[in-house]
């Protein structure tokens, strides 16, 4: 058994969701956007996909470096990748690593007839679900004030949402970050939904140490679930301060760098009460699964980030909190159900209690629509 191909498949979709230069998501006037597809193609006849990647590392890199090894190996795989291939780890970016990664996973699943989740050592079946908004905005009929935010938190509950994250206004708004904003914000919501609504904050690093306390003081009046990424995670210092001074759980670290050597770090030093983890920023599954058992073993709390099917996965193994999948982000102008038309169906349905239901098709458990992609395809140079 061996991997004989890594392929990048390149289609076009139509899209309503655009990026400021900060790299915050918003509403958008609908356009072409492109999305890719890496192919792990073996000489079993069973390949392994996952959505993402790109062509011009998996041609130059990735497969010179794979081709020829067995699907099965992800565990060499990875730190070949990683480790061994050291001098080009600013081009094997940790979303590029995960992406190889978790196509490894999704072939041995199709392999074996069976989820990823089952592979790694079944858990449970479903998860509670909490509602990611987008961040605040200037938009008319978007989340432009406190009180857009509280209408909005309304109509999520309305839809089965038990759990809300609240994510506030950020730069390049001129005149964000504004801890006042931001906690009249979190007054707002908790006012419109109550008090038997689960509510978190992530101010995506935006604070200095007086006003991340301030800020979490406020939340932990208004009964907030935890407080995320307050301040720069380059900072462990401030962060340990911070826990101290807190009683409100620190949810951290998303964005710094160091996979799980830097979230071990983390936990040895008190930095945070939950850490958080996910497979595009810890390079797959591979790595993710060691951050559980990390986790596991020094009895600390473990949310993940996003609702990609990899996580979806993970979570379905966890025999530790994630006790939440972050389903978004969400937007009063935008329909998320409808946000993937290369899957048949999307990854991540909640039913009307909260819950969503771990994929158990093989693999990652994505419904391909191939007729989608092949008709929207588009070829896409290597730069060779």
């Amino acid at each position: 058994m061996k991997i004989v191909d890594v392929e990048t498949i390149t289609f076009k979709y139509k899209s309503r969701i655009g990026f400021d230069i900060a790299g915050h998501a918003h509403p958008a006037e609908e356009h072409t956007a492109y999305q890719t597809l890496t192919r792990i193609v073996t000489d079993e006849g069973i390949d392994g996909y996952c959505f993402g990647g790109d062509k011009r590392i998996n041609e130059r890199i990735i497969k010179p470096a794979i081709v020829g090894m067995n699907p099965l190996d992800r565990e060499r795989i990875w730190q070949y990748l990683y480790r061994d291939l050291q001098g080009s780890r600013q081009l094997i970016s940790s979303e590029q690593l995960a992406v190889i990664d978790m196509a490894l996973w999704d072939f041995a699943g199709r392999y074996f007839n069976a989820p990823v989740c089952k592979l790694l050592g079944g858990y449970r079946d479903k998860v509670k679900a909490y509602a990611s908004t987008m961040v605040g905005d200037e938009i008319e009929g978007g989340l432009n004030s406190p009180e857009a935010y509280a209408e909005f938190a309304e109509d999520l509950v309305k839809s089965g949402y038990k759990a809300i994250k609240l994510h506030t206004w950020f730069p390049p708004i001129k005149w964000a970050p504004n801890p006042e904003m931001d906690m009249a914000a979190c007054r707002a919501v908790r006012e419109a939904v109550g008090d038997d609504v689960t509510l978190m904050l992530d101010c995506y690093h935006c604070y200095n140490r007086e006003e991340a306390l301030r800020i979490g003081r406020e939340i932990e009046n208004l009964n907030f679930y935890w407080l995320e990424e307050p301040m720069d995670e380059n900072n462990i210092s401030a962060y340990i301060w911070l826990a101290d001074k807190l009683e409100i759980p620190i949810l951290a670290p998303e964005t710094a760098e160091g996979k799980i050597w830097v979230r071990l770090n983390w936990i040895l030093n008190g930095a945070a009460d939950i850490i958080r983890g996910g497979v595009m920023r810890m390079g797959g599954i591979t790595p993710l699964m060691k951050l559980v058992h990390i986790c596991e073993a020094f009895g600390v709390r473990l949310e993940l980030h996003g609702a990609h099917p990899g996580n979806l996965q993970v979570l379905g193994a966890m025999g530790i909190p994630g006790e939440y999948v972050e389903r978004g982000l969400l937007h009063p102008l935008l329909d998320y159900e409808s946000r993937t038309p290369w899957l048949k169906e999307i990854i991540d349905p909640m039913d009307s209690e909260g819950y969503v239901y771990i994929p158990q098709k093989p693999g990652l458990g994505m419904e391909i629509n191939w007729s989608f992609i092949e008709e929207n395809r588009v070829e896409v140079d290597d730069g060779k």
